[in-house]
């Protein structure tokens, strides 16, 4: 019985350690932005905001077009999270029902493929882009962002649709469907919290690139919100209440989001760890 209560009470401990972990630097920059540039600087640092207020918040679409990095932002990851669940969805059905040769070799190289740092990849992108006369376009992002995020997003799949009876996709192809047709009639919907969970990551991780946004898009007009941020910092001023209004700003979206759909992500994220 003391062993149970200890194994719980370390359980409780890691959970705790990691929840604080995860919220105090997003807390951290909710207070920050509630907070004026001569209450930050002081000494000693006050955890709190003295009189909180939404000036920075204000100033943060005045001083920046911050609705139109929102903006393009937005549309960036929703053109790219698109076009990489339909290609997913097609190369993981592919994988899951095709007999196809060397199947274990082609999964190994969706994982290694997977792994490579995203600064490896910057200058033959970079040059893919300029070859196509695809710079300072939305394309030269949704490309870039649909490859990088298909491995992970195509493997997630994989392992809900080959949990998938397949006399269903049968008994609709019977019905008249064909095989392309009981895939998005059959085999999509039910593998719905696998498709919404790999949605929000490939969402994800186009709202939070930095690099190729900044590499790719000299346009002002066309910057995303990651690079859009830096901008508030001049040549030797940091205006970091202003700084973290942006941020916060940013963060809404997302949050959002995940919490809509939280209870599809986690019932994706464990059913097909379990799967897998």
């Amino acid at each position: 019985m003391g062993s149970i209560l200890q194994g719980k009470a370390l359980r409780l401990i890691v959970a705790g350690v990691l929840l604080i972990n995860g919220l105090f630097p997003a807390l951290w920059i909710l207070l920050t932005s509630l907070k004026s540039e001569q209450e930050l600087t002081q000494k000693p640092i006050t955890w709190l905001p003295e009189s909180p207020n939404m000036e920075n918040y204000f100033t943060a679409f005045t001083d920046q077009p911050l609705h139109l990095f929102l903006f393009n932002s937005f549309m960036v990851a929703l053109l790219s999270t698109l076009l990489t669940l339909f290609v997913s969805v097609l190369a993981a059905y592919a994988i899951a029902r095709l007999n196809l040769r060397h199947r274990g070799l082609i999964l190994s190289a969706i994982i290694a493929v997977s792994t490579f740092p995203l600064v490896t990849l910057l200058v033959p992108l970079f040059e893919v882009m300029r070859g196509l006369s695809l710079l300072n376009t939305w394309t030269a992002l949704v490309l870039p962002y649909t490859v990088l995020s298909l491995p992970v997003c195509t493997l997630i799949l994989v392992s809900f649709f080959e949990g998938i009876p397949r006399d269903l996709e049968n008994a609709a192809m019977i019905d008249g469907c064909t095989r392309i047709g009981a895939l998005f009639r059959v085999v999509v919907p039910l593998s719905a919290p696998g498709v919404f969970t790999a949605g929000i990551l490939a969402f994800v991780n186009a709202w939070d690139e930095f690099l190729l946004a900044l590499s790719f898009n000299s346009n002002p007009a066309l910057r995303t919100l990651p690079v859009g941020i830096q901008m508030y910092q001049g040549e030797f001023t940091f205006p970091w209440p202003v700084i973290s209004a942006a941020l916060i700003v940013g963060i809404v979206p997302v949050a959002i989001l995940i919490v809509l759909f939280q209870e599809r992500v986690v019932s994706g994220l464990t059913t097909g760890g379990v799967k897998g």
